[in-house]
This record gives structure tokens, C-alpha cells and sequence, in this order.
């Protein structure tokens, strides 16, 4: 029995069933996480995310019908790890090296033929697109039933040798090129680490806290409340004082049992009587643009539910003469003025799940390989996740001034300085591509994901730097229709993260002007910037930072001619 020790957040991400993973100077491949724990989740938000998510296999036929059990409401089941018990592995590729000589066989005996006792596994494995992960085939010495294994010094796998060790026969230069069992093509071989080999996809969303505050985002009426909020620019009170929205009250009604016509008809009166806002907030909107908008207004009303921080927070706490009254009033908000931000919030109680539901190998472009998705014995999909409640920052961008950013980059859109009307607008007109989306050409909603996006990106290595963090334990959560995204903290072991708490309330506005004029360039131009203005060196993140597969991304949106922060 092999027992190591791993934080959990480790097992999240690097020992789910069916990744190859190095142990105890062994390689191992996770059969199970034992006796998962079963977490009580929003469902329904996650059936929706991982829909989308899920999109671009679904659009090819290689989900195996992932999608289509998720839409007919089919059961799934969301876990986290059992700390005593943990993950079980098992020894996989069974193909040992001896370090002496570098015979190679399938079974490992105490001497090497050449009086060795030292053996290592051979670290690469085969595996296909379609999910398969085997041991590669070593061939034999006709002669004497003997091969060695000779490295080129370099990592193509194609210029390994296999020789015979006794009469230096050539037996085959690479792994060769079997079928796989599927019928789809060749076996493809690389060394077990490899992200084509093992590509986990994940999930995060923002999980209400409590069972009682699921229930008022989710009552009758209450989605089309939290979008009105939102769109009303989440007035201090909550989304059930000062907002009354029309298709929030028609919504109720019905839900307490009255006919859908005379629901309207009675909203209708409402309105002319002054009593609610002259249109809902989601007139105007195809199916697809509502669904995003409710789904992601739902989001935002449950992560600052119960824990939420403005900077005019920070002014009423502090007297006009302190140092920090001065700062608050004055620094902050000249700050976000100028990097286009209509607010900056701290959200310290950020209840979030973060899981993988499933993985690919192969090409790791959304939707080119099969989707394999996680089952139990029962064959239910199951999501391994860890949820938790950590520190967030809300990013929320002035929609006047990204409707006029819109306006100037061609799109015939209704120019307007109110705020909410400028928000109605934009969610009339955007369509935000899904993850893994292709587009032919530019669309309004895909230039504002372009801005939302990269601007996050952009934001996360500054404030990597300014919270004295890691950038890969930040991570993104994106509500590009509502013009805003959510940075927060992946908690690591027991340690409790403090610095975006310490940044808010003393280094924001440091943090707003560096992220102003920090280096523009990338240290690949001119590459970079002709084939899209984005890679490793100036915005991508890692996954499970970016859950966009670092797509929509592009610095000009930012800092080009017409650029978001030019027109600040």
C-alpha cells in the first residue's frame, strides 16, 4: 500500500480518477476519491453552467451525451474529498526501466540481467482522444527476448530507440503507431504529466451560503428582482427594498397561484399607478440573453448577500481629516474614474464552489477531443468539488462609458448618460459568446467579452503582485452581461488569505493606476500582437483561473487606438 500526504486543494486539481500522477518515486494512476463527502449545492445553477461549459462538445458530438442527459434533468451528484480517506491509486504504466542499463520490461524482477536492482517506471503511456490511456507495446529481441531503451536527450518521443541490448539490433525507433481500440485512429504516446494526456475541465460558481438565501433568489419573482438590482446598479438595501420590477411582480403573482393574464393585467395597473418600474428588466431580450442575465444577476446577488464592502463603506468608517478619510474621498474614487470603473467591492464571505467534472486527452481545444466526464458505480455524473467560502474582490465597469467604447468600435447602439439605461442597452444587444465559442466575425457581444476578459486578466497579474499572492491562487469568475468580473482568493491548506482585504482598504488605487500604466506591450511583439495580442508572456492564466480556455482575450481592446483605457 502506497500512503502520501497532499493538501486537498492538490487533490482537487491533480488526483481525480483516471489522472496519472507521481508518487512516492512511483507513478500511480487515481482509481476513486473513498468515501467522498456529498455537498448540498445550487443545482440549478450548476446544471446551467456546466451547459455551457459543456456547449462546444455538445455542438460536435463529443460530449457523449453529456448535454443531453443534463437538459432532460437527469441526477447528478456533487462531492468533496474525505480527508482520512482519501484518493486510491494503483501502479500504472506497468513497464519498469532498470537505471543501470536501461533494459525495459513488463515484469519487474529483483536483478536486472545486468546484475542492477535499481528499476524506475518508463514514464510514457499511450492514449487517444477518445479517453483510452494504456501502456505502451516494448518490443522483443527475436533473438534474445530482450530490449533496452535509449533517450535522444531530447523530449520527442519520436526519437526514442529501442534496441536489443545483447546484439544492438534496432526493434523500432518510437512507440509506433497502434490503433486504438475505438477505431478512431492512432495511439499517441507522451510522458504521463503531459497536459495532452490529462486535461481536467472545471466548474466554479457562486453557491448561496445558506439553504434560506437560496430560497430568495429563488422564490417567485426573485430572479427578475435580482436582475432589476443589477441593473438598477445594486443599490445599497438589498434586492427587495426600492426595487419593484414588473416582470418581478408578474412572476409572483403567478407563483401564488393567479392566472398569467390577469397577473399582467394587474401589473399593468400597478405600473400606470406608479407603483413599479415602467418596463422589466428583461423586455426586450431573446431567450438566451435572459437566461445569461438572470442566471448571472442570481450570481452576483448571492455572493454579496451576506458579505459586501463599497468604498463609500470605507468613507462613512473614517473622519474627513484622517489619512485614510482623505484617501477614500479623494485617491479612490479619482482612481476608478480613470480605469472606467463604476465600483470596487470587497466581499470577504465569497461562497464559491470550485470542481472538475470531467476531462479530455489529446487536443485540449473545447469540443475537439471527447468530453469523458466523471461517473460513480451507479454511472450518475459526479462533479468533485471543494466548496468554501474565501475573500473577492467585484470589479463592476461604468456601462456609459462601455456603451460609448461600443459605440465607437461600429455598432449602431442608442447612446444614453444614464446609467441603467446604458445597462438595458448593452443587455439588448449582447449576445456573449459560450466557452470554446468560434465566431466568424465581431459581434457586441463578443467585444464585450473581449473587454470584460481581458480587463480581468489584466487585473488578476496586477493584484497577484499587490496581495503578495501566487497568480495561479487567484482565480476569475466573470458576469460579462452585467459588465463585471469577480477576482477571489483559492484557499490553500488552512491558511486564511487576508491580502485583497489589505489592498482594498489601503492599496486600491495604487492597484487601479498601475494596472493604468503598467508596461502595454507584451515581450513577444511584434508576434504577439499580430496573431491576436494575447499569450503566456502578457494575459493568459492557468487553468483553473480562466475557465474561458484563455479565448476572447486581446490588449488592443484595452490599450489600442480606440482601447477602453484610452478614452478614460
Amino acid at each position: 500500500m502506497t500512503i502520501a500526504r497532499r493538501s486537498a486543494s492538490q487533490i482537487l486539481h491533480g488526483f481525480l480518477p483516471g489522472q496519472t500522477v507521481d508518487l512516492n518515486g512511483g507513478i500511480f494512476k487515481v482509481s476513486e476519491w473513498r468515501t467522498p463527502r456529498y455537498l448540498q449545492v445550487d443545482k440549478e445553477t450548476l446544471r446551467n453552467e456546466l451547459l455551457r461549459l459543456a456547449r462546444p462538445w455538445e455542438v460536435n458530438e463529443t460530449d457523449a451525451g453529456f448535454g443531453k442527459r443534463l437538459r432532460r434533468g437527469e441526477p447528478f451528484s456533487v462531492v468533496s474529498l474525505d480527508r482520512r480517506n482519501g484518493v486510491a491509486v494503483e501502479r500504472f504504466p506497468q513497464v519498469w526501466q532498470c537505471r543501470s542499463c536501461n533494459r525495459v520490461t513488463t515484469k519487474r524482477s529483483g536483478t536486472c540481467k545486468c546484475g542492477a536492482e535499481s528499476w524506475g517506471q518508463l514514464h510514457f503511456v499511450g492514449y487517444h482522444s477518445c479517453g483510452r490511456i494504456q501502456e505502451p507495446y516494448i518490443p522483443l529481441c527475436p533473438a534474445h527476448k530482450d530490449c533496452k531503451i535509449v533517450f535522444p536527450g531530447s523530449a520527442d518521443a519520436s526519437q526514442i530507440r529501442f534496441e536489443c541490448p545483447v546484439c544492438s539490433r534496432l526493434l523500432r525507433q518510437g512507440f509506433g503507431f497502434p490503433q486504438c481500440d475505438c477505431g478512431r485512429g492512432q495511439i499517441n504516446h507522451n510522458v504521463h504529466r503531459a497536459a495532452s494526456v490529462f486535461s481536467p475541465r472545471s466548474v466554479a460558481i457562486v453557491n448561496a451560503i445558506s439553504p434560506e438565501r437560496l430560497e430568495q433568489v429563488r422564490s417567485a419573482g426573485g430572479r427578475e428582482r435580482s436582475l432589476a438590482w443589477v441593473v438598477s446598479g445594486m443599490p445599497s438595501g438589498g434586492t427587495t427594498e426600492g426595487i419593484v420590477d414588473k416582470g418581478a411582480l408578474i412572476a409572483q403573482l403567478v407563483g401564488q397561484g393567479f392566472d398569467e393574464a390577469i397577473a399582467k393585467q394587474m401589473a399593468d395597473i400597478a405600473q400606470t399607478g406608479g407603483q413599479v418600474a415602467e418596463t422589466a428588466a428583461t423586455d426586450g431580450l431573446g431567450p438566451a440573453q435572459t437566461q445569461l442575465a438572470l442566471d448571472q444577476a442570481v450570481t452576483i446577488v448571492s455572493a454579496t448577500g451576506e458579505s459586501r464592502r463599497t468604498v463609500e463603506d470605507l468613507i462613512n468608517s473614517t473622519s474627513e481629516n484622517s489619512t485614510l478619510g482623505r484617501k477614500y474621498r479623494s485617491n479612490y474614487p479619482l482612481a476608478q474614474h480613470r480605469a472606467g470603473l463604476e465600483g470596487v467591492e470587497l466581499l470577504d464571505q465569497f461562497p464559491v464552489l470550485t470542481g472538475n467534472f470531467g476531462y479530455t486527452r489529446g487536443d485540449s481545444s473545447p469540443g475537439t477531443s471527447t468530453l469523458r466526464t466523471f461517473k460513480n458505480r451507479r454511472q450518475q455524473h459526479v462533479i468533485y468539488a471543494d466548496l468554501q467560502e474565501t475573500e473577492a474582490l467585484f470589479f463592476r465597469l461604468d456601462p456609459v462609458r462601455v456603451l460609448e467604447w461600443l459605440r465607437s468600435r461600429g455598432h449602431p447602439l442608442d447612446a444614453t448618460d444614464d446609467p441603467s439605461e446604458a445597462r438595458r442597452v448593452i443587455l439588448r444587444a449582447a449576445d456573449v459568446p459560450e466557452p470554446g465559442s468560434e465566431l466568424d466575425a465581431p459581434t457586441v457581444g463578443s467585444d464585450l467579452l473581449d473587454l470584460i476578459h481581458s480587463f480581468s486578466h489584466r487585473m488578476v497579474r496586477q493584484l497577484a503582485v499587490f496581495a503578495g499572492l501566487d497568480r495561479n491562487s487567484l482565480s476569475e469568475l466573470l458576469v460579462a452581461a452585467h459588465l463585471g468580473f469577480f477576482i477571489y482568493a483559492s484557499a490553500r491548506g488552512d491558511f486564511v488569505l487576508g491580502g485583497l482585504q489589505a489592498v482594498f482598504e489601503t492599496e486600491l488605487e495604487r492597484l487601479l493606476e498601475t494596472f493604468i500604466t503598467a508596461e502595454q506591450r507584451c515581450a513577444m511583439d511584434p508576434g504577439c500582437t499580430t496573431e491576436g495580442a494575447a499569450c503566456v508572456a502578457c494575459l493568459h492564466l492557468g487553468e483553473p483561473s480562466c475557465r474561458y480556455f484563455n479565448r476572447y482575450l486581446d490588449r488592443r481592446v484595452l490599450f489600442g487606438e480606440q482601447g477602453y483605457l484610452r478614452r478614460v
